[in-house]
Parts: structure tokens; sequence; C-alpha cells
């Protein structure tokens, strides 16, 4: 009996000690803050890149990392104390680029990094160069040269009301990353969280209290056995009262609008899982995560004629599914699924959940309209309009007359 003991005692020892060591290594990879910094500080003091956020981060040091949120290695993100402030700190540990279907990105490369734009660039060239890189990823849009404006107002980030070759450099390594172009374009927008600063391609935004649509935080160790099927029913367990859900809701059909033909034309969310949704303390919803919501032409773009053997081939993030042309072997450009079809998709569960039984059976009905919507449909944007509205309508109409509205 000793024997059995000591024998199970070393196994749960040994089996403890395995997983605490992947943990670890897991993390290490995972957390690279330190790595980060030091590449955007070593290129901020020898002159390379600057910003609005450089010198707090780097001379001040009033700037720092706090705890790791990253979910891949080369998407680094933390929890940002400024001052007073409290922020969220994203860094890109590879060159941004990056339609590459099912493959792991390349390696943060340092020699071409903030390259662009040489020295000898003047203003207008450099506004060229924007122009240019707006109309490949947005298209011929007739109102470019206001957000090219836009983006040098942004550049500028001491406000001295010029943007230094260091600032350009800074400015150009972001608008590679679909997210911060969006985040510009939708600064004015209530779901957006607020850009804080820059400094490279590194860039904080305001901070959100509620960091996922639903669920509930647990240890890893307890994360390991709870069956995934039984960890969705249960997130539900966890979300706030149904009228501040309705709230929130409406909150995304709202940002789905902006989204959608917006001003700079068309994006597409390609990945519309809770994680990357968020809401404050007065249960108003900002968007947690944007790198996969892409510009439409972009996204056409890069898997036009993509090789493909079934439709699985032709997905870019976790939503955004176009059609295998069998008799070509190449991949179409047409999205299956509009933005709107998408989120309720999401909401579909989360808003069933507890709804008022009078409103019941009609928001039922109108979240299956919406989820069989279809982008090759006749008269698509007709019908999205038409739902979007009636859902938003639904909603509002049962919470108006409350406090959480």
């Amino acid at each position: 009996m000793r024997m059995k003991y000591l024998f199970i005692s070393w196994l749960v020892v040994f089996i403890g000690s395995w997983v605490m060591y992947v943990q670890y290594s897991t993390y290490t990879e995972l957390c690279r803050g330190h790595d980060c910094r030091k590449i955007i500080c070593d290129k901020y003091k020898t002159g390379v890149i600057d910003g609005s956020a450089c010198s707090s981060l780097c001379a001040k040091e009033t700037l720092y990392f706090g705890k790791c949120l990253s979910t891949k290695p080369n998407k680094q993100m933390y929890l940002g104390i400024w001052g007073n402030l409290q922020g969220v700190i994203k860094c890109q540990m590879e060159e941004a680029a990056q339609f590459d279907f099912g493959t792991d990105p390349e390696p943060r490369k340092e020699i071409v990094l903030f390259d662009k734009p040489t020295r000898g660039t003047t203003v207008e060239k450099f506004k060229e160069m924007v122009y240019g890189l707006f109309k490949a990823k947005l298209g011929e849009q007739g109102n470019l040269s206001e957000l090219v404006n836009l983006i040098l107002s942004f550049a500028d980030g001491n406000k001295d009301g010029r943007v230094s070759l260091p600032e350009a450099k800074s400015a150009w390594a972001l608008l590679q990353l679909d997210e911060f172009l969006l985040m510009v374009i939708l600064q004015d927008k209530e779901h957006t969280p607020k850009l804080m600063g820059f400094c490279g391609d590194l860039y904080v935004i305001e901070r959100v209290e509620y960091t996922s649509l639903y669920g509930i935080s647990l240890p890893w160790i307890i994360e390991l056995f709870i069956p995934s099927g039984f960890r969705r029913s249960m997130d539900q367990w966890f979300t706030p009262s149904w009228p501040r859900k309705a709230k929130i809701a409406i909150g995304l059909l709202e940002f789905v609008e902006d989204v959608f033909h917006g001003p700079y034309g068309n994006f597409l969310m390609c990945d519309t899982s809770a994680k990357n949704l968020g809401y404050n303390d007065k249960y108003d919803l900002k968007m947690m995560d944007m790198r996969k919501i892409v510009p439409e032409m972009n996204l056409k773009e890069m898997i036009k004629d993509r090789p493909c053997e079934s439709d699985m081939d032709c997905v870019y993030g976790t939503d955004c599914r176009t059609v295998c042309d069998q008799s070509k072997m190449r991949c179409t450009t047409e999205v299956i699924q509009p933005n709107l079809a998408k989120v309720c998709q999401l909401l579909k569960d989360y808003l069933l959940r507890g709804a008022p039984s009078d409103i019941h059976e009609e928001l039922e009905k109108q979240l299956y309209l919406c989820i069989a919507l279809k982008v090759t449909a006749n008269q698509m944007e007709m019908e999205h309009s038409l739902i979007l509205n009636n859902l938003k309508m639904l909603l509002w109409k049962k919470i108006s007359h409350t406090n959480d509205s």
C-alpha cells in the first residue's frame, strides 16, 4: 500500500511539474513585452522612429507594461499604465502584411522595419505614398485625401504642426496594420476604443472594463478539466441582466452599420467571437480586437485565384469564407456571409436566454432571418438594412423606459 501511494504521489508531482513547465514555456513565448519594448526603444533612441508615446515609454518611463494579455506570440498585448491613465498596449513582433492563410507569420525582420519613408522624402511625397496605400487597400474612394490629412494630423505626435521623418516612419509602419487604420477611420464612433498614443508600430488604446461579451475567467489549471461544450454553456450563465445585454447588442449592431459601406468602403468582420468584444461600466459596447476586420477590397485581392481543393481552403480568420470553384480549383472572391449574419449568430443564444416572453418569439424570428442572410441574395442590402433596423427597434423599445437605456 505504501508503495502504491508513493507511486501515485510521484506521478502527481511529475504530471504537475510537467504541466507547470508547459505553461511557463507557453507564457514566456506568448509574453515578450521586454523584447518588444527593447526593439522599439532602441529605434527611438537612435532617431529612427518617434511618436506621442515614445518619450513616456523609453525616456521618462511613465508608460510601462502591466499584465500580459497576449494570445499569440507575434501579437503582443498588455495592460498598460501611463501616468494616471490605464490603457492597452499593442505591439507587433513581426512584419505586418499578412493574409497568410493557414501559415505562420514570418519572424520580425528588423533590417527592413521602419525603412520607409527614406531620408529626403518631402511631406507631399509622403502624402502620395499614403494615398497610394489607401487606394490599394480601400479602392477608389472620393474622400481619400481627407483620410490622408487625418493620418498626418495623428502622425504629428508632438503637435508642433509638422511631421518629422521619424514620426512618418512610425505612421507608415502603423498603416500596414488594418486594425490601426480602422481605428483612425472610426475614432469618432462610440464603439471604437480611443487611440491614446503610438511609438513605431506600438500603439496604446483605452482600456475597456469588461474584456469579453460573456463568460468568466478561470485559472488555467481549472480550464484544463472543463469540457468545451460545458464551458460554452457555463459562459452564458455569467452575463449581465437581459436589458443590459440588449443595450450591448444594440451597440454591436451599430458597429456593424459603421463598417458596412462606411465613408471609406466596406470592412469585413472575419472573427466575430465573444473574446473580441467588450463593454464599459455603462454597458456600451467596445471593440476589443479589430485585427481580423479587413477592407473588403483588400481581402478579395488577396484571396483571388488562391488554389483550393474545397471551400475549407478559402477561409480567412474564422468567419470570412468564399467558395472554391471546382472547375478551376481556385477560390472565388465573394464572401458568403455578410457581417450582420455572423453577428446575429453570435447574439442568438446571448439574447434569447432570459428574453422577456412578450418579445421572445419575434426576437427569435428576426435573429434567424438575420442568420440566413447571404451576400449573393437579391436585394441583400435592402434586407440587411431592414433586419438590422427591426432588431434595433425591437430591443430599444423594450429597454428605452428602463435605467439601462
